[in-house]
């Protein structure tokens, strides 16, 4: 089968490859992939800055959808035709999970979705809803997770609230995505009025151009009186007025760092205003599962901004790193 793997650090160190067909053990399925997609955290893999000890050479790309064509001795879950995701943790499936499980993903350390199969744990692949097509369906295990457990799982997301999303990557697009699909009033900034446009498409209650509006928080809080939730991609140079704009006993999801690692802020609203700051590493099986129900339900619609060949993989990367992008980029097989 053919592959791509990273055998040094930056876009030039992926080299196409052929490895021989692997074959499914006890407990899992083998996946012939139809459509990848890339997060940020895949760029940052391949640029050596998510983890500069990860060892090479790997299959890059943690997010990916195809067709089961053989499964292992005792699997009775999952069978050969069925349309699946792979799960971006192969191991977490509820609850809480051990620093052991929360290593178990997929794109670094362990091989990603970047060839033509992948054997996967039989556990760790979720069949996907057919109005999906394959590169909608390939945009879920991360980016739409991340979004659904920051805002669902973790959030506990009620009609009605107010959400504030940073930008309009995949994250913050889904997080749009879902805020309306749950009645919430979703409120997105971004330094683009074309991209806003198209967020009020999708249902945004409120816009702001964060570049005519350099405080952009206290424009929110005059707006709102304090957001119920903040999906918070920005990271150093944002979450100082993430916490100016939380209401008391806000919730602020952290899930990127765009903008840098070191936050320029004062840690004391976090006290005064009793504010739930939480982390989001993606999310488990059974959150999973509960997103794919909702998006059936709903009948949303991922919305993907550009499709290339997979063995495009450079240039998508490119892409990806000039941030221009509204939602996601996918490879198609």
């Amino acid at each position: 089968m053919r592959a791509i793997e990273l055998q040094s650090f930056g876009a030039n160190g992926l080299h196409r490859v052929d490895r021989p067909l692997p074959e499914p053990g006890v407990g899992e399925v083998r996946v012939q992939l139809r459509a990848c997609s890339l997060n940020y955290r895949d760029f940052m893999t391949v640029s050596g800055t998510y983890n500069p000890r990860q060892p090479l050479p790997l299959v890059p790309l943690s997010d990916g959808v195809g067709i089961i064509d053989a499964v292992g001795a005792g699997v009775t879950q999952r069978k050969v035709g069925e349309r699946v995701i792979g799960l971006f943790n192969q191991l977490w499936q509820d609850g809480e999970a051990t620093p052991e499980v929360l290593r178990a993903t997929l794109g670094g350390p362990l091989g990603g979705m970047l060839r033509e199969y992948a054997v996967l744990r039989a556990d760790g692949v979720l069949p996907v809803p057919e109005h999906l097509t394959d590169v909608q369906a390939a945009t879920l295990p991360c980016a739409a997770l991340t979004a659904w457990t920051a805002l669902v799982t973790q959030g506990h997301l009620k009609a009605g609230e107010t959400v504030l999303i940073q930008g309009t990557g995949g994250v913050s697009i889904f997080a749009l995505q879902f805020a309306v699909l749950m009645g919430a009033r979703p409120i997105v900034i971004s330094s683009s009025d074309a991209k806003l446009e198209r967020a009020r498409a999708l249902g945004a209650w409120q816009t702001l151009n964060y570049k005519q509006e350099p405080a952009w928080g206290k424009k929110i809080l005059a707006l709102t009186g304090g957001v119920d939730h903040v999906v918070e991609v920005g990271g150093g140079q944002t979450f100082g007025q993430s916490l100016l704009v939380a209401r008391p006993h806000g919730h602020i999801a952290v899930i990127g760092v765009l903008s840098g690692v070191q936050p320029d802020a004062t840690l004391l609203p976090i006290l005064m205003k009793n504010l739930r700051v939480l982390g989001v590493m993606v999310g488990h099986a059974a959150s999973a599962r509960a997103m794919l129900t909702a998006i059936e339900a709903g009948r949303l619609q991922p919305v993907v901004e550009r499709v290339l060949p997979w063995t495009d993989a450079q240039a998508a990367l490119a892409e990806m790193a000039t941030g221009q992008h509204f939602g996601k980029i996918a490879l198609a097989f």
